[in-house]
């Protein structure tokens, strides 16, 4: 292990000590075609990835040591995105939402704070409701102005390098989301590099040329999805049940190990568990955490 402080959110050394006592902040990040390629996503400590409407995902962005001044496109919540962000005590930056999702997340005891200016700002590059980005340090500033918790999160998961050899190669991974939705990740040898249907996916920085989306980690969580509904008005959409248990799959380096998810209630972190009981790892990097529907596949090849 370092000999520091490690982010509970990547198990990554953090240089800096005063950044480590303090709150998640958690974007979500529009995933339309119309909204990519998307900045500041690359400097989240994590990333979770979770079915909206239309066969789409939409990206919940974390930042705990770290910050973005040009982060987005930010759009709206959706009813699960508070059983994600509770066990990390999250302050939740959306640009609204229907009047019982707002409701949903309030009543789970995530704070929330929605377009407030100069945090949020609109760009002239690009058409609404693509066009709207934030900055997360002066986020921050507004939050401890809400008096919101500012407290750190506990681990997302136990983050221990893999020194055994109970697992497989897997070196391009094809996250079948939905008809419309075919994501694909391939390993370089140094990280994992996204596709969307077949194409690259790319971030663009404020200034300079786009590149390409990448992380350390894959993690899967296998999920039951439902529909969720208003009592009164509004209109239902795609949910995810993220209590209870499931299979989960882990891909680092490469390499691949299975297991399984298992929580009683929103506000307890996801524990991972190997075939055997014992405690499913995770090597520390910067982890996509996708939330997948457990009535899709995913499927994935080896180089060798």
């Amino acid at each position: 292990m370092p000999p520091g402080p490690v982010s509970p959110l990547n198990g990554l050394p953090i240089e800096d000590p005063s950044l480590v006592d303090r709150r998640v902040l958690a974007v979500k990040i529009d995933n339309h075609w119309n909204a990519r390629p998307q900045s500041g996503i690359q400097d989240a400590d994590a990333v979770y990835e979770l079915l909206v409407e239309a066969g789409l995902t939409r990206f919940i962005a974390l930042f705990h040591q770290s910050d973005s001044d040009y982060l987005g496109p930010m759009r709206s919540g959706r009813p699960t995105d508070p059983t994600l962000l509770k066990p990390l005590g999250a302050t939740f930056t959306i640009s609204g939402a229907q009047d019982w999702v707002v409701n949903r997340i309030v009543s789970a005891g995530v704070s929330l704070i929605g377009e407030v200016r100069p945090a949020t700002y609109r760009i002239s590059s690009r058409f609404a409701p693509h066009n709207l980005y934030v900055d997360t340090t002066a986020l921050r500033e507004y939050a401890n102005e809400r008096g919101y918790p500012d407290d750190p999160p506990p681990d997302l998961f136990a983050w221990e390098s893999w020194s055994d050899d109970l697992r497989a190669r897997a070196t391009s991974i094809s996250f079948d989301w939905s008809p419309g939705l075919q994501v694909r990740w391939d390993w370089t040898g140094e990280q994992y590099v996204r596709y969307t249907g077949g194409d690259l996916h790319q971030w663009i920085p404020r200034e300079g040329d786009p590149e390409q989306l990448s992380t350390d980690t894959l993690v899967v969580l296998f999920a039951r999805r439902y529909t969720a509904s208003p009592s009164g008005a509004g209109s239902s959409v795609p949910a995810m049940d993220t209590v209870g248990t499931g299979r989960a799959l882990v891909f680092s380096g490469g390499e691949v190990r299975e297991g399984t998810w298992s929580r009683d209630a929103i506000e307890e972190p996801f524990a991972l568990q190997d075939g055997d009981g014992a405690t499913l790892t995770v090597p520390p990097g910067r982890p996509w955490v996708s939330v997948f529907p457990d009535s899709r596949s995913i499927t994935w090849v080896s180089d060798e």
